[in-house]
């Protein structure tokens, strides 16, 4: 019902009249004013082929060099700070409306994934989605299924709460994820999954997606984020 909500209100009041950071009309149909464009950064030029979060220089990250993760590949629209982190924040808190905008920044970069058959998304369990009115995870990986003309489906199910992830390291991020997610062999077996996310920050979610759908038997699995933390080198 929040999903639907969420859309009816979009058909009735237009966007882009008002900047999505501050507020700001801008009149010009562009949802950020000239100000607050300047603080949002696309994750463009030096990216990691692999992790896809934005670098210092070309190749892998040091990161996916000594671990290779459980996905085949990443990518992702921003980067997670400044300006970029307060649109995903609002993306999940009420401006559902933003699917549109990561969506037309992301299809581009998911038509590079060789051989997709569908889009998934990581789920929320009842209850978190009852409390937040939707998914946003789920909206984004709608709005790509339809750029990208493939199927939308729902293969991953949130089997347990977890905590917020925001305040934990990476090593307890892991484990506070281990089986959280469920996925039936039958629909995962042989198929090549886009999984869509609204951050990727040390990828401990896309691991443990990515790790129980290559368990369930699928061929590929590929990651795309609104947006991602930027990888600090720290050489």
């Amino acid at each position: 019902m929040g999903a639907f909500l969420s859309e009816l209100k979009e058909s009735i009041f237009p966007h882009n009249f008002t900047c999505d950071i501050c507020g700001r009309e801008t009149f010009d149909d562009a949802n950020l004013c000239p100000s607050c464009a300047k603080t949002v950064t696309l994750n463009d030029g030096a990216t990691c082929p692999v992790c896809g979060r934005k670098t210092k220089s070309d190749g892998l990250c040091l990161e996916c060099k000594a671990h290779a993760p459980a996905f085949d590949r990443a990518v992702s629209a921003l980067v997670y700070k400044d300006g970029g982190a307060a649109l995903v924040m609002k993306f999940k808190r009420g401006g559902a409306y933003l699917k549109n905008y990561f969506a037309d920044l992301l299809a581009p970069k998911c038509r590079t994934f060789e051989g997709a058959d569908a889009v998934c998304f990581i789920p929320m369990t009842a209850k978190a989605e009852r409390k937040r009115g939707y998914n946003q995870a789920e909206l984004l990986a709608k709005e790509l299924a339809r750029r990208l003309n493939l199927p939308l489906v729902r293969v991953l199910e949130k089997v347990k709460d977890t905590a917020e992830q925001k305040s934990l390291t990476k090593k307890e991020r892991e484990s506070n994820l281990k089986g959280c997610f469920s996925a039936h062999k039958r629909d995962v077996e042989g198929k090549s999954f886009i999984v869509a996310d609204d951050v990727m920050t040390t990828g401990a979610t896309a691991e443990e997606a990515a790790h129980l759908l290559k368990r369930k038997g699928a061929a590929h699995v590929y990651f795309a984020a609104a947006a991602s933390v930027e990888y600090d080198n720290p050489l």
